[in-house]
């Protein structure tokens, strides 16, 4: 997959990747490669796939314990759930996408890196999906919805006590506020934020956490009316 193109490979990856970092870079040409050619990273953003992308989903790590089960919700190109896998061998990663192109993808992907990472076509809030994966330790999303609409599909599929860590932008503060009270009808628990990836990526990665202390609350016969 060289070639007088190939995106060099920045000395910090050595850093998060360590000796995953020559599949790294391998998972970094298909996505310059096929994953622009078959639209699941747009071309605007092959210059910056490592720090924006990869390494800003690399660093997610810092924040997973040890030896978790983790679900990634709406994978897309695997983000971030792939750059996870490299980065922490020690984790049991499921990537969850609906699009049939995009699993595909995944697969020939995950194939070539030779990673132990199982690929499900289908959605979170599906009872099947739910029923194979709920009771994870941890469950993620990237660039798939508002805080209201991820906890609705990423609490389910964790384990009482397990944690919902979303990579968000700089508004979470307010995104957080704005939806408490619909993560806390979804049996979440108070959010935190990290800032995550110092010395790897600039700027920092924020991650929202919200672990799942309860079930969904049934709304009662009045207020459905």
């Amino acid at each position: 997959m060289s070639g007088p193109d190939q995106l060099p490979t920045p000395e910090v990856a050595r850093k998060v990747f360590g000796e995953r970092t020559e599949p790294a870079a391998r998972y970094v040409e298909h996505l310059a490669t096929s994953g622009i050619e078959r639209g699941l990273i747009g071309p605007r953003e092959r210059d910056r796939l490592w720090d924006r992308h990869v390494l800003n989903c690399a660093v997610l790590a810092e924040v997973v314990p040890p030896d978790a089960k983790v679900v990634d919700v709406g994978s897309g190109a695997g983000l971030p759930g792939i750059p996870l896998a490299l980065a922490r061998p020690d984790l049991r990663i499921v990537l969850i996408e609906p699009l049939a192109r995009r699993v595909d993808w995944l697969d020939e992907v995950l194939d070539d890196l030779a990673l132990d990472v199982t690929v499900e076509r289908g959605r979170a809030e599906e009872p099947a999906v739910l029923r194979r994966w709920e009771g994870a330790d941890v469950v993620t999303a990237r660039a798939v919805g508002p805080l209201a609409r991820l906890a609705g599909l990423c609490l389910p599929l964790l384990r009482p006590g397990g944690a919902m860590l979303v990579l968000k932008g700089a508004s979470a503060p307010d995104e957080i506020a704005r939806d408490a009270a619909a993560v806390r009808t979804l049996g979440g628990g108070e959010a935190r934020i990290h800032e995550v990836g110092a010395g790897v990526v600039e700027p920092l990665t924020t991650v929202v956490e919200i672990p799942r202390i309860g079930v969904p609350r049934r709304r009662g016969r009045k207020e459905r009316r």
